[in-house]
């Protein structure tokens, strides 16, 4: 066969192949014209084709466009609410969403944020008021339009231990961009914003993304 790739190809396989009229002599032997060896040549030689300047231009051009950069979704929370908060705890500290359940005291604890202990999956674990440890009001929270809001129990875990923080309200699990995290506005609960990383902005919602190193450690010093 000819190494002139200049030379224009016979499309046999559109003729007399199976994409034609099917007499090609070859096709006994090779069923399909892929298996063929014409075939093969055609498109080896298709590739090594020479190309125009008009396509280089093309390319030159494509290849020296600035690349945006774009977001990716490199970090997930489980979007909960408090009174009329809405706060996030990174999905690596979150074990599980429980129903919620009526914790029973623990004696001799004065704290108003340690509020007893709870059955989760039949083990007790310590139930944590997050109203209590960031000063919320759970008080005239609005009530979501559109869907039913269910109180549940927020499952996480701490350095081994696991705790439940009651939630008025469940958004789910949001992936987000790591640097769309902003600083926290100047206006916001200020018993709040020390326990946070940032804020988090998704549908029409300010989440506040809870600093779950910071407060594995202030809920372990309740169970003192």
């Amino acid at each position: 066969m000819s190494d002139d790739v200049s030379m224009p190809l016979s499309d046999c396989w559109n003729r007399i192949g199976v994409a034609g009229d099917k007499s090609c002599p070859k096709l006994e032997q090779h069923i399909h014209c892929r298996n063929c060896e014409v075939y093969a040549e055609a498109a080896r030689r298709n590739l090594q084709r020479p190309v125009n300047e008009g396509y280089r231009d093309e390319w030159a051009a494509r290849l020296r466009e600035v690349q945006h950069d774009k977001a990716t979704n490199d970090s997930a929370a489980l979007v909960f609410r408090i009174g009329r908060e809405w706060l996030a705890f990174p999905a690596a500290v979150v074990d599980a969403v429980a129903p919620l359940a009526a914790p029973h005291r623990v004696p001799h604890r004065a704290s108003t944020a340690l509020l007893g202990v709870v059955n989760v999956s039949g083990k007790l674990v310590p139930a944590i008021s997050l109203a209590a440890m960031l000063g919320i009001d759970e008080s005239g929270a609005m009530q979501a339009s559109g869907r039913h809001t269910f109180a549940r129990l927020v499952v996480v875990r701490w350095e081994g231990q696991v705790y439940a923080l009651p939630a008025a309200d469940l958004h789910g699990i949001v992936r987000y961009p790591a640097r769309s995290i902003k600083a926290p506005a100047a206006t916001i609960n200020k018993g709040i914003e020390r326990f946070l990383t940032g804020v988090l902005s998704h549908d029409a919602m300010h989440i506040g993304v809870l600093d779950a190193a910071l407060m594995g450690h202030q809920m372990a010093r309740l169970l003192r």
